[in-house]
Order: structure tokens, then C-alpha cells, then sequence
């Protein structure tokens, strides 16, 4: 038994050995018959692109040339408009400084404040309490409804007059001073809406006992005019912090001129060993 299964040993390497030489000849043989094929349509894919190339590239020749000849197009119109911006934004900056258009708020301010004067800045609604609960269609009724120059005799108007004449002067002489005259002014209207229109504002007066759920209220007057002062003040303050113009004297600017002057260059063996 022992030497039957030692022959069956030693015989399997030889059948494998058989086997793979039986499998190695026709793979070979498979390679060399497909081989011919393999040429044919490496061949004829070859042809088929050649063929499409000929084809495509005359008719797609004028769509590419039209697309980057847009896309030129399109950055020379790009070009056109930073330069045309980045000119107009530079004739603005010297009409447009930062004194005028800090003066052109003050000027602005003053007229507001002018205007607020005139427009309804109180008022007491009836039964507020009961409309409440109603949709947001139905108000409640206002009574006793007043300006808001009514409640300190149009005090306010003669001093917006004033900062638009301080403004349209700043406008013609750069002057720091009146910066700080138009912001002292909306000091001033702040201290007169905080003060005086603020409690009478919020002051139902004789309507609380004429009708039941009276309440004071304010009205758009109120804060057109508190915008207008705080306007002033802040125009005010930024004319006097705005940037100023550095005057350079006669010296200054040859120092500058010599540092932008370019260097000579040296004619001669001794200049060079002179600049050295």
C-alpha cells in the first residue's frame, strides 16, 4: 500500500506538468489567430477617427473660432468698463471730496429737520385697548393730533436753517469750525425733542378723562425729527474728523523730486570706481 501511494505521488507533478503545457499551446495558438483581428481593428479604429476628425473639424472650426472670439470680445468689453470705471470714479473723487459730501449731509440733515416740523409728530388713539384684538384693518380713531412745531413754537425750524447755511458754506470754505457749529446745533434740537417734545408727546392731556382708553402715542414727526438731529451730529463731528490736505513745502517737494530723479550712469572707469 505504502509503495502504491508513493507512485501515485510521484505521478501527479508529470500530469500537471502535461497539462500545463496542453494549456500553455492553446493560449498560444488563440494568441496568434487573434492577433490578425486585433491589427484589423486597431486598423480600422484608427481609420474611424481619422474619418471623424476630417469630418467634425471643418464644421466645429467655425464654432470654436466664434466662441473665443466672443470670449475676446467679452474681456475687451470687461477691460473697457474697469478703465471707463476706475476713470469716472477717479473725476468723482476730485469733485466728490470728503468735506463736500460730509457738508452735503449737513445741508441734508438741516432740511429734514425743516421738514419734520411741519408733519404730524403726536396723537391720542381712542380705545386703543379694544382694538387690539381686531384684525390688523381696523384703528383705532386719533384725536388731538399735532405737529411737531407745535409743541416748542417752531424752534427747531430757524436752527435747521441755520446748519443748511453752515452746510453750504463748509460746501465753498473747508473750514473744521463749522463741523462742530452744526454738530453743537444737534445737541442742542436733541436736548429741545428729548425734552420738550418727548413728554408732551407722551401727555394725553384732557382726552383721558373725556374718553375711556385714551393713550398717546407717537407719530412719524417725532422720528424725523430725532433722525435729522442725530444726523447733524454725527455730519457734524465727521466734517471735523475728515481727512485734511497735507501741504508740502518748496523743499519737501525737491526732496521728492531728487528721490524720483533716476541714477546717471557713470561715463568713465573713475566714476565707476568713484560710485563704488
Amino acid at each position: 500500500m505504502i509503495a502504491a501511494l508513493r507512485r501515485r505521488i510521484s505521478t501527479l507533478p508529470a500530469r500537471f506538468h502535461r497539462w500545463s503545457r496542453q494549456a500553455d499551446r492553446l493560449g498560444n495558438r488563440g494568441l496568434e489567430r487573434a492577433h490578425p483581428f486585433v491589427l484589423l481593428a486597431k486598423h480600422r479604429s484608427r481609420l474611424a477617427l481619422r474619418r471623424s476628425a476630417a469630418w467634425l473639424g471643418p464644421r466645429l472650426r467655425p464654432l470654436f473660432a466664434r466662441f473665443f472670439r466672443g470670449m475676446a470680445a467679452a474681456e475687451r468689453a470687461v477691460r473697457w468698463a474697469c478703465r471707463t470705471a476706475v476713470g469716472a470714479a477717479t473725476a468723482a473723487s476730485r469733485v466728490v471730496t470728503p468735506g463736500r459730501a460730509a457738508a452735503a449731509v449737513l445741508v441734508a440733515a438741516g432740511a429734514l429737520l425743516i421738514a419734520s416740523q411741519f408733519i404730524d409728530y403726536r396723537g391720542v388713539e381712542i380705545g386703543q385697548p379694544g382694538y387690539a384684538r381686531t384684525p390688523d384693518a381696523a384703528k383705532a380713531p386719533t384725536v388731538d393730533v399735532r405737529t411737531a412745531g407745535d409743541a416748542h413754537s417752531y424752534l427747531l425750524v430757524p436752527i435747521g436753517a441755520l446748519a443748511m447755511a453752515l452746510g453750504l458754506l463748509a460746501l465753498r470754505r473747508e473750514r473744521r469750525n463749522l463741523g462742530l457749529l452744526v454738530a453743537a446745533l444737534g445737541l442742542l434740537s436733541l436736548a429741545v425733542i428729548l425734552l420738550v417734545d418727548l413728554p408732551n408727546g407722551l401727555d394725553e392731556g384732557a382726552q383721558a378723562s373725556r374718553f375711556a382708553g385714551a393713550s398717546a402715542v407717537l407719530e412719524d414727526g417725532f422720528y424725523a425729527e430725532l433722525a435729522a438731529a442725530g444726523g447733524m451730529v454725527f455730519a457734524g463731528l465727521l466734517y471735523y474728523a475728515r481727512p485734511c490736505r497735507i501741504r508740502i513745502s518748496s523743499s519737501g517737494r525737491a526732496a521728492s523730486a531728487r528721490r524720483r530723479r533716476p541714477l546717471r550712469r557713470a561715463s568713465s572707469r573713475a566714476r565707476v570706481a568713484r560710485s563704488a
